[in-house]
């Protein structure tokens, strides 16, 4: 019955999508079904980047609300939809904009780069935007003696810094899924699987990253296990993303990080769970609801999104 259900959500959705020219951007952190259903399927800066440059009159988002607004800024002639408008971030939720200016104020002179993790209050106030794909690139394309704030990730700022030796002051914002992973457990499932190879998101924290194989963002470490010979791996980043890895190589064996607390789902995102196929279907059928930014709101904020999209497109990244 639930199939059946399911199935006709997903012909309809194909139905609309067409005679809408629309398009279904979905970050890999969605479930496997919203995935498959996708145009495209992407990280940060991946799914900006696709946001930036398509044909579609309609972008539908399947992912958190500052995506969806990312994707609004880079095109604002478009309708970008968000199924549901309560899938927020606690990352950027961390980093309010009062609190921000006067943090600023205290550390003036600085060149703000912010994380896209941020609400378009905050991009507004920032000089460069990067993502955890880029972050490092972004800071060491500076000037060396450049001083910066980094915001609003405190885990991803200490391993920035740890990787640039830079003069970074760092906002203490935290990721509520990249912070809840276990060491201990990490370390009893490497005991399982000796020949796993441990990797982690830099939104994790110090000990966590330091038993890692391997540290990237959510796109490299797809990548990684793509490329690495290795059989099995230990994955601490939101695990909506291990379906990719088992598309990619399904003979592969991915085992989800365990969070602190066994008795909660705290490895998943639950703003990105707020979307269903479901609500894509109604939100296509609707078109509600909609992304709306004040216009002076997003060309500020635009400006930061641009240099960094024009300084990864000179990276090649």
């Amino acid at each position: 019955m639930e199939e059946r259900i399911h199935n006709n959500y997903t012909e309809q959705i194909k139905r609309l999508r067409a005679e809408k020219n629309a398009i279904i951007l979905a970050h890999y952190y969605q479930t496997a079904e919203i995935q498959d259903i996708a145009d495209f399927v992407g990280d940060s800066l991946a799914l900006s980047q696709k946001a930036a440059s398509n044909n579609a009159d309609i972008i539908l988002f399947a992912g958190v609300r500052f995506m969806a607004e990312t994707a609004k800024i880079l095109s604002p002639g478009k309708k970008v939809l968000l199924p549901d408008m309560d899938a927020g971030c606690s990352l950027a939720d961390s980093c309010k904009e009062e609190d921000f200016r006067q943090f600023i104020e205290e550390h003036s002179g600085r060149t703000i780069v912010s994380y896209v993790n941020t609400n378009t209050s905050i991009k507004a106030l920032s000089d460069i935007i990067c993502t955890s794909s880029n972050a490092v690139q972004i800071i060491e394309s500076l000037p060396k003696d450049e001083k910066i704030i980094f915001a609003p990730d405190r885990n991803l700022g200490n391993y920035i810094l740890n990787r640039t030796n830079r003069d970074i002051v760092v906002w203490n914002g935290s990721c509520h899924v990249h912070e809840e992973f276990s060491v201990e457990s990490i370390i009893g499932l490497k005991k399982q699987h000796p020949r796993a190879r441990i990797i982690v998101h830099p939104e994790c924290e110090l000990p966590v990253r330091m038993i890692a194989d391997f540290i990237g963002s959510t796109a490299a470490l797809l990548d990684f296990t793509k490329r690495d010979d290795s059989r099995e791996f230990i994955v601490a980043t939101e695990p909506g993303v291990i379906h990719q890895m088992k598309r990619a190589t399904p003979s592969k064996i991915f085992i989800p990080a365990p969070p602190k607390d066994s008795t909660c789902g705290c490895s998943e995102c639950n703003f990105m769970k707020l979307i269903t196929v479901e609500k894509i279907y109604r939100c296509l059928l609707t078109e509600e609801p909609e992304i709306e930014i004040d216009t002076d709101l997003l060309v500020k904020a635009r400006k930061p999104i641009l240099r960094m999209m024009e300084i990864s497109e000179k990276l090649g990244l």
